[in-house]
This record gives structure tokens, sequence and C-alpha cells, in this order.
């Protein structure tokens, strides 16, 4: 039993040094490979909603898609068992974008049309920045998600502003212009509104009256100065935690860095820090 055990943690270790071991060649060319068959899969994906090649290369594209998921479903299986702490790779974010890279077309054989949601692997590719060891734009990358959540409320009563003058402003290009002028509804208005707001400007609903030409312009004039604020939030968020980072030096197993002040464990790969 102690012998296969021990074995046991040999094919673990032996496993985690291939698959997180960015230090080492082994590691290297794992992830070198498995950033060529993310790329592969992709297109493939993108080549099958061509038609014409559909049509001619549809088993070669098939089974090829086949093939790579059974090569991902695996090595999440291997990643899972190779860490200490597997709950952690699971929920992390590089898990769960791993884990739905692969549903898709697992879920086709009860729903075809979900085949086409294997794009989604494109999201796996931002694993580049560990591979290479670019731990700068890693960094910086955890310092604008921080930026994001602490502009959250500031946003969300930005958009709650946004939405009060759209219908505000709706209702007035209704009662201005009416359904001659293709407002047929307050709805409608309101949808012109934030079209016309986002500078959008599809096009298919313009107002023809003097007041209602007026009111847009100032619509617009307003968009572009909308367009400002939330870039101007998340920006001194974005500044504000890039200045008061105080990252942990890089886990030594897989290169992860950005972790809490009272992390114990990597939260990408469960490697104990306080060993680093």
């Amino acid at each position: 039993m102690e012998e296969t055990n021990s074995n046991w943690e040999k094919f673990q270790k032996r496993v985690h040094i291939l698959i997180y071991g960015t230090n080492t060649f082994a590691g290297k060319l794992f992830d070198l490979v498995l950033l060529g068959v993310i790329l592969l899969s992709v297109v493939l994906v993108m080549l099958e909603s061509v038609k014409e090649l559909d049509d001619k290369y549809h088993d070669l594209l098939y089974y090829s898609e086949w093939i790579i998921t059974v090569f991902f479903t695996i090595e999440y299986i291997l990643r899972i068992i190779s860490i200490k702490k597997p709950l952690n790779y699971i929920f992390s974010f590089y898990g769960i974008i791993d884990l739905i890279s692969i549903l898709p077309m697992y879920l086709s054989f009860f729903f075809p049309q979900t085949k086409i949601l294997s794009i989604v692997r494109a999201l796996r590719l931002l694993r580049l920045f560990r591979i290479l060891n670019l731990a700068h734009f890693t960094g910086q990358a955890s310092n604008l998600k921080l930026a994001l959540k602490a502009s959250q409320s500031k946003i969300i009563v930005f958009i709650y502003f946004v939405l009060v003058i759209s219908i505000l402003l709706g209702a007035l290009m209704f009662v201005i212009e009416g359904p001659e002028s293709g407002f047929t509804s307050i709805p409608r208005s309101i949808y012109w509104c934030i079209v016309t707001l986002t500078t959008v400007g599809y096009g298919d609903i313009a107002p023809v009256t003097t007041i209602g030409q007026i009111i847009a312009t100032l619509v617009m004039i307003l968009g572009y100065g909308i367009i400002a604020v939330p870039t101007g939030i998340v920006s001194a968020e974005f500044a504000n935690k890039t200045r008061n980072s105080n990252a942990k030096n890089p886990c030594s197993s897989c290169g992860t860095e950005d972790h809490r002040d009272n992390a114990k464990f990597c939260y990408h790969c469960g490697n104990n820090l306080e060993t680093d």
C-alpha cells in the first residue's frame, strides 16, 4: 500500500512539474504545445462556421474538434489531481475557463448548437502572460480587476443616472416628434435616446422638427461627455490600486503573483507560499 501511495505521489509530482512548471524545459514545451492546440481549436471553430468549408471538410473538422476536446479534458483532470488543493484551481478564473472550454462539445450531444460556444477557448490564450513569465502584465491585470471591483458602485450609480436621463429625454422626444417621425412610443423613443447618447446612431429613427433636432444635438454632445465618466472612474481606481499595490513574491510553482497579504497558499495552483 505504501509503495502504491509512493508511486501515486511521484506521478502527481511529475504531472505537476509538467503542467505547472514554467521554469522547466518540459513545462515550457507543454505550455507552448497547449497554446498551439488552443489556437488550432479556435481556428477550427471559425472554419466550421464557413458553410462552404464545413460542407467540404465537415468530418475532418468534426473529428479534429473532438480530439482536441478529449485532450483538453485529460489536461483538466490532470491539473486537478496534480495539486494539493484542487478546489483552489477548480474555482479559480483559469479553472472555470478550462471547464467551460470543454463543456460545449459534450453538451452538443443534447443541444447541437452549443458546439459553436467552443470559441470561448480563446480565453485560454490569456495563459500566455503566465507562460512567458510576464509578471508585470499579470500584476497589472490583477490591479485592473481590483479597480473594476472598486468602481462597481460608482458605475452603477452612473448607469442609473443615464437611464433616468434617457427616460426623460425619450418621453420628451415622443411628445415633440410623435409617431409620424418614427417615435411611435415612449420605449421606442428611449431606445433612440440611448442609441444617440452612446454615439452609435443607427439612423433608423431621426427627429425632423427643429426643436427635436436641437435636443438631439444636445444629446449627442452629452454623449461624448458621458463616455469620459466611467473611463475616468476606472482610471482613477486603477492608478490608486497600482500605486498602493503590495504584491507578494510570485509563487515558486506556477509564477502567479498578487496574492492577498494573509495568503498562505497560491490561489492558482495551491502551492504553499510560506515555504517560498
